[in-house]
């Protein structure tokens, strides 16, 4: 795509005034999203088998423990197929997929994979140790011993008469988690992963910008709890049943677990490591780049960790991404179980599906016409990106830096009505919370595709304070959507380069607990940090428009008290701005 002027499509011709706007070198011949392919999310290719054969057991491992398994084969005219086919396994948190095991409601495809089965797969369920119906304790979720398990499962499964030897695994939340760390592994028989929703850094995904504010700290139940849930077959009587449910007594709380680690070397007594590292697959970046494993990563623009997928690409050479307007592990409208058909379908069984000459990345601009919202690239950010820096001023955005300073207080009262429960948790806006800086009536539709950068300058009444930033959209009739937050803890505003690729611009926060550095009441300090990733059509007639606030309703465990008045600044020695990335209409 040749370089056009881009008088257009800048936010001043939109209808914002922009400061400091930044234009960068005309965008390459190439930059334009790819055509979809005929076959992305239509692979229907013939069913060989009528019927699906399930045996549930207990299968020991290196230590005695005892995880649950299920395994579901084939079957055809009522008999079980023995044909050696592959495997596609999953490391969940029960073998009979409950509700609580993290990966999206009823409708999620990570529900669904056992379909597969009539197509020529074999699908298994593991329980990870210390859940479900697998006995042990659960040490610290995506520790060193499930990797273990992970590895040793994969070979078992490999190794079976009825398995060609050829092992996917699968995953979404928690268990695209476990999916990572299998890779970590290098298990010899694992060929392909499918994962969704995982975090590549656990720090970063969990206390993102240093603080808090997160539902996902795993499964805390009771006796009661796992005692009703399904035996394995071996198990009519629930007598391993209730020793499973005793020994998870004995688990490490995650909640007491992450909140005890406010940085990221923070030493976890109650698991005798600096458990952010540990647990994290992208301190084992080397291996799953030498593990030669296919790699598929599943995301959502309104789930928490689309971030994480998108730095994972950048690290995983041959990955591919898809990214739809989707929730945590959610796939509303998409067919999504027929993509991971042909994923596996190519990596598994060697059928040329296509799917490795397609682009890497494929992501879903939400408001777009439903035609052409779907989009293809190689590159990410996108290379037709614009970035363009809005001055926070006054009450609107952009203009000249002279506002005098706003202040407000850290509002833990605020709540946030119909945003979501559990895992699909959503941002709000909260109305009187903060300072909101509005744009005037877009002339045009604007694309924003891409993570938006906020630079402010902020004070506190007391020594630190907790910073949040919305990026929202502003309805004719006045109505507020959130569109992507961001948040940084001012005590941990110190930047460096990532010891890991990051996207083009992301600043990257070391957060060790050296480089804490309290505030001075009173005394501006500058924070730079990016909003969530996201594609974001704002449509012409709304507006776009900046909040920025002292608390957010997912904070969890606060320990900033009494909560502090924070001040944001806006003149020319301290310019807060928020820096978007436009994409120009037709790129």
């Amino acid at each position: 795509m040749a370089y056009r002027p881009f008088l257009a499509l800048t936010l001043a011709a939109a209808g914002l005034s922009t400061a400091l706007a930044l234009i960068p070198p005309a965008v390459a011949a190439d930059a334009a999203p790819a055509p979809l392919p005929a076959s992305f999310g239509h692979y229907q290719p013939a069913e060989p088998y009528d019927g699906i054969s399930t045996h549930t057991f207990y299968l020991p491992m290196r230590d005695g423990v005892k995880l649950a398994v299920r395994v579901e084969r084939p079957m055809k005219a009522g008999k079980v197929v023995e044909e050696k086919l592959p495997v596609v396994w999953h490391h969940t948190l029960s073998v009979s997929q409950e509700d609580r095991d993290g990966t999206g409601e009823r409708v999620s495809t990570f529900r669904q994979v056992s379909k597969l089965v009539p197509y020529g797969y074999v699908v298994v369920q593991v329980a990870r140790r210390g859940n479900g119906q697998s006995l042990g304790e659960r040490r610290g979720y995506h520790d060193r011993n499930e990797a273990q398990d992970a590895y040793d499962i994969t070979q078992w499964l490999a190794a079976q008469p009825w398995s060609d030897g050829k092992v996917g695994i699968y995953g979404c939340s928690n268990t695209g988690d476990a999916a990572m760390h299998a890779l970590t592994m290098r298990p010899p028989a694992l060929k392909a992963a499918f994962a969704g929703c995982f975090s590549w850094q656990k720090y970063d995904a969990f206390r993102r910008g240093g603080i808090f504010a997160q539902w996902g700290t795993g499964p805390t139940r009771t006796i009661a709890d796992d005692l009703a849930i399904p035996p394995v077959e071996t198990d009519p009587d629930k007598v391993l049943l209730k020793q499973a449910a005793e020994e998870h007594q004995r688990s490490t709380p995650l909640f007491e677990l992450w909140k005890s680690l406010p940085f990221r070397d923070s030493f976890a007594p109650l698991v005798a490591s600096r458990f952010w590292a540990e647990g994290s697959a992208g301190n084992y970046a080397d291996q799953i780049r030498r593990s030669g494993v296919a790699l598929y990563i599943m995301g959502g623009w309104f789930d928490e960790l689309r971030d994480q997928g998108l730095i994972t690409h950048l690290n995983v050479p041959g990955s591919r991404v898809i990214i739809g307007p989707w929730k945590h592990c959610n796939n509303d409208g998409f067919a999504l179980l027929e993509e991971m058909h042909r994923f596996f379908d190519q990596h598994l069984k060697g059928i040329d599906t296509g799917i490795v000459r397609e682009p890497a990345i494929h992501y879903y601009t939400v408001n777009a016409d439903p035609k052409t919202a779907w989009r293809a690239t190689d590159t990410w950010p996108l290379a037709a990106t614009r970035p363009q820096t809005l001055a926070l001023s006054g009450t609107m955005l952009g203009g000249k830096s002279t506002a005098k300073p706003r202040s407000f207080p850290a509002r833990y009262d605020a709540k946030c009505p119909e945003a979501g429960s559990g895992s699909t948790v959503q941002p709000c806006h909260f109305a009187g919370s903060g300072a909101s800086f509005t744009g005037a009536a877009l002339k045009a539709d604007t694309e924003v595709t891409g993570n938006a950068i906020a630079n402010l300058w902020v004070a506190s009444s007391g020594k630190d304070a907790n910073v949040f930033a919305y990026l929202e959209d502003v309805a004719p009739d006045g109505t507020v959507t959130v569109v992507t937050e961001g948040r940084l803890r001012a005590s941990l505003r110190k930047t460096a380069t990532a010891p890991w690729k990051m996207p083009a611009g992301v600043p990257w926060h070391p957060s060790n607990g050296e480089d804490a550095m309290p505030l001075t009441p009173g005394e501006p300090v500058a924070l730079s940090f990016d909003m969530l990733p996201t594609s974001w059509l704002f449509k012409a007639g709304h507006r776009i428009q900046i909040t920025v606030t002292g608390s957010d309703h997912r904070e969890r465990a606060r320990d900033i008290d009494p909560a502090p008045a924070i001040t944001l600044y806006g003149d020319e020695a301290h310019p807060s701005a928020v820096t978007l990335p436009v994409i120009p209409a037709g790129a």
